[in-house]
C-alpha cells in the first residue's frame, strides 16, 4: 500500500503539470491562452477548491468574426489513479455576451458555451477528447470534437524541461474543412506549459500557453 501511495504521489506531481487544466489547487489562479485552426481563446481562473474554477473567458473566432466574452465555471467530475496512470474527466459551463466584430455586422446576442474534456496518462503517454458546443443566437450555432494522442521520448523527472510530441484530430462540421489534422510539439516546465503546432487541413498555427500561479 506504501509503495502504491508513494508512485501516486509521484505520478500526481509529474501529471499536474502535464496537462492544460482547467481547475488548479485550492486557491489557484491559471491563465490559459488557446489559438487553434478557428479561433482564440484567453481564460483566466481561480479554483476556490480543487474540484472547480471560475474565471473570465473571452474568445473570438477568426473564421466568423464572433467574439463571445463571459464567465466559465468548470467541475472536475472524477479523478482515477493507476499505478502508472492518471484520467481525469471535466464538464464545463460559459454564459456572457456574443458580438460580430470586423467583417460580421451581426448584432449582440446572450451567448452560451458548454463542453466536456476527458485525458488519460503516463509519464510518457497521453490520450484525451473533448466536445463543445456554443449557442450564440442569431450569430451561430454549432459544435465541435477534437481528440489527441502523444509521447514523451523521455520521462523527465520533477523540475526538469518536459517534451511531448502529439497529434490533434478534430471535427468541425460548420467548417469549410470539417476535419483538421495538427501536429505539434508540447514543452512545460514547473508551472508553464507551451504548445505550438501546424494545421496540415487549414494551414493555420496552434499555439497554447498556459501559467498556473
Amino acid at each position: 500500500m506504501l509503495r502504491i501511495a508513494l508512485i501516486t504521489a509521484a505520478l500526481f506531481a509529474f501529471t499536474s503539470d502535464a496537462f492544460a487544466r482547467p481547475v488548479s489547487y485550492t486557491g489557484g489562479w491559471t491563465l490559459i491562452e488557446d489559438t487553434d485552426r478557428q479561433s482564440t481563446s484567453a481564460l483566466v481562473h481561480y479554483s476556490p477548491s480543487q474540484e472547480y474554477s471560475v474565471g473570465l473567458k473571452a474568445d473570438w473566432d477568426r473564421n466568423s468574426d464572433i467574439l463571445f466574452t463571459g464567465v466559465q465555471g468548470t467541475w472536475l467530475a472524477k479523478r482515477w489513479f493507476g499505478e502508472e496512470h492518471q484520467a481525469n474527466l471535466y464538464f464545463w459551463g460559459a454564459a456572457g455576451l456574443a458580438e460580430g466584430i470586423d467583417s460580421n455586422k451581426g448584432g449582440d446576442e446572450v451567448g452560451t458555451q458548454i463542453g466536456v474534456m476527458a485525458d488519460w496518462e503516463t509519464r510518457q503517454l497521453f490520450v484525451s477528447y473533448r466536445a463543445s458546443a456554443r449557442d450564440y443566437g442569431s450569430l451561430d450555432k454549432s459544435a465541435m470534437q477534437a481528440a489527441r494522442v502523444g509521447f514523451a521520448p523521455y520521462a523527465g523527472d520533477t523540475g526538469e524541461l518536459h517534451t511531448w510530441f502529439m497529434l490533434e484530430v478534430d471535427n468541425r462540421p460548420d467548417a469549410d474543412e470539417p476535419i483538421g489534422v495538427t501536429p505539434l510539439l508540447r514543452l512545460f516546465y514547473g508551472s508553464a506549459l507551451f504548445e505550438a503546432g501546424w494545421s496540415l487541413t487549414d494551414d493555420q498555427p496552434l499555439l497554447n500557453f498556459q501559467y498556473r500561479f
